[in-house]
């Protein structure tokens, strides 16, 4: 994999400061991304370095901090049970309650391991009380990971499950660093390029934001939403939540959950909250519409309908189920669509019915589409759907405020949660959006309280669009947690701010290069989505209109 620190552009130069306030501590500096990051004690040294890589468009690294002796590595002991989720993202059962973790630091002790327990509180944020979130027990302090891993072997052998983690991905504020965060910046002022998202040649397979990049010729890019990673919980590479690409709706939105909004290739930026309603319309009756291009019955990330098992409501990295639904789909799915047990209302390019196939899925018509029906929702399909009758498919988006929104073919829209900033003000919004887990704290912990690699997006007061990544799960670079992404986010001068896909997701690529370091043991991760700054224009702008 190819790493640099920046492509070719003109260097602006180097901020170094040292002994800075922490931004937790004093208010924001009032020039856009001038406060020193709200990381660590505020003696650290931190240095910037900026480059220019094409009008209106810069890239800063930012490191803080640097090798702290005081870190190290241990063995968090699982709880026997623990989630056994394929997502290499999905945190591992780690907490249980005092009692609980009493009794099994004590079983470790008789089997001749140095066990601990440890309570992890976690802070506030505008929707959740924080507070204690449950206890942990760990074995041992080394001064090497394989040290922690030869111990966690042990372990094993012993009948016990446990992982090597560092201390410095727990969020304790008075650890030392390092961190390294890289910032794009992309002001409307000088910027004559074109900011849009790209899901590749179809929405039902995975791709590298570096292949996204090299395949549009653009000059940096980094990943995006949140999207299906496991075929069990539909198509990997399916948007998880709201997908606008080029102003058309190709995902619904997760019921509720913030949208990282671009119009007008990054002359306008905003981050705000979608609900959505779908119809499927023939002659005389229309039915309602469960979602756009995704596996029927699964709901990744939830917040879809009524009868959705377990909940209605969001909650991240939880696919819920309903046996019962109408899913529409565009040419932009893929070459099939999803098979299975149902019926499917195939339509040509002028939205006519030309094929009802059972069981549903198979080939679509060029410039056509298809209405899938499952469960009790084939009965439904049955009655509308007639071979060269006119079948219709609306949606509508609506913001927080319970607008329409009406997207212009300049516009996209990418899945993102928890909300960090709004208004200039933290706003951390883990509840709302379902990164709260009833009855599994351990979930919490690990996605929301610790230390991960992370993406982040949003707006400054001068319109800028600014885009974050974070390295971590390193020695080299420890990982923000949710709360201290905001914090960072509003360091950096930022009035409205969300939370995109992070963990071994969390990618940058500047000229063709990737210039973090993506944590997946693999390397770089095919994504979903992202983001990408071209150096032209490539679609015409409400602004700007098309001389053709």
């Amino acid at each position: 994999m190819k790493k640099r620190l920046c492509g070719a552009g003109v260097a602006l130069g180097v901020l170094v400061t040292m002994g800075v306030p922490s931004a937790q501590a004093a208010p924001p500096d009032p020039r856009p991304g001038r406060s020193a990051l709200p990381l660590g004690p505020s003696d650290l040294t931190e240095t910037r370095t900026t480059t220019t890589l094409q009008p209106g468009v810069t890239l800063t690294r930012i490191v803080r901090g640097g090798e702290d002796p005081a870190l190290r590595w241990t063995v968090e002991v699982a709880v026997p049970g623990g989630d056994t989720s394929p997502d290499p993202d999905a945190p591992p059962t780690a907490l249980k309650d005092e009692a609980s973790a009493d009794e099994l630091a004590a079983a470790l002790e008789r089997d001749g391991f140095r066990a601990r327990v440890e309570e992890v509180t976690t802070p506030e944020t505008a929707d959740y009380a924080g507070g204690t979130l449950g206890w942990r027990v760990r074995v041992g302090a080394f001064g090497s990971q394989s040290a922690a891993a030869s111990e966690r072997t042990r372990l094993r052998a012993a009948g016990y499950t446990g992982t090597a983690v560092y201390t410095g991905w727990d969020g304790d504020p008075t650890a030392r660093g390092p961190w390294r965060v890289d910032v794009l910046t992309v002001d409307p002022r000088r910027f004559r390029g074109s900011l849009q998202a790209s899901y590749g040649p179809d929405l039902e397979n995975r791709e590298t934001t570096s292949a996204l990049s090299d395949a549009a010729g653009a000059t940096a890019a980094v990943n995006a939403g949140f999207f299906v990673l496991d075929p069990r919980a539909g198509a990997p590479g399916d948007p998880a939540g709201v997908g606008v690409y080029d102003g058309r709706l190709l995902s619904e939105p997760v019921s509720g959950r913030p949208g990282l909004v671009i119009h007008d290739n990054g002359r306008r930026t905003e981050v705000t909250r979608f609900t959505w309603r779908g119809r499927v319309i023939g002659r005389d009756t229309s039915l309602s519409l469960s979602g756009v291009n995704r596996v029927p019955g699964l709901i990744r990330n939830c917040g879809g309908g009524p009868g959705d098992l377990p909940t209605s409501s969001p909650l991240h990295d939880v696919t819920c189920t309903n046996a019962d639904e109408l899913v529409a789909f565009t040419p932009d799915y893929g070459r099939r669509t999803p098979q299975g047990e149902g019926l499917e209302a195939v339509l040509d390019a002028r939205d006519r019915v030309v094929e009802l196939r059972s069981p549903r899925g198979g080939p679509l018509p060029p410039g056509g589409g298809s209405v899938q029906a499952t469960g009790r929702r084939v009965a439904e399909l049955t009655g509308l759907a007639h071979v060269g009758a006119p079948l219709r498919v609306g949606t509508t988006l609506r913001d927080r405020q319970g607008r329409r929104v009406s997207p212009s073919p300049g516009t996209d829209i990418l899945n993102a949660g928890p909300e960090l900033v709004r208004d200039g003000r933290l706003h951390v919004t883990p509840a709302t959006d379902g990164m709260v887990h009833p009855d599994d704290p351990s979930f919490y912990y690990g996605w929301v309280h610790k230390r991960n690699p992370r993406t982040l997006a949003g707006v400054d007061a001068a319109g800028r669009t600014v885009l974050v990544t974070a390295d971590g799960r390193s020695t080299d670079a420890l990982g923000l947690s949710i709360v201290e992404s905001a914090g960072i986010a509003r360091a950096l001068g930022l009035r409205d701010a969300v939370n995109l896909d992070g963990g071994g997701s969390t990618t940058m690529v500047v000229d063709g290069d990737v210039v973090n370091d993506p944590s997946d043991a693999a390397g770089e991760r095919p994504v979903g989505d992202a983001l990408l700054v071209l150096p032209r224009t490539n679609r015409p702008s409400p602004a700007e209109p098309s001389t053709q």
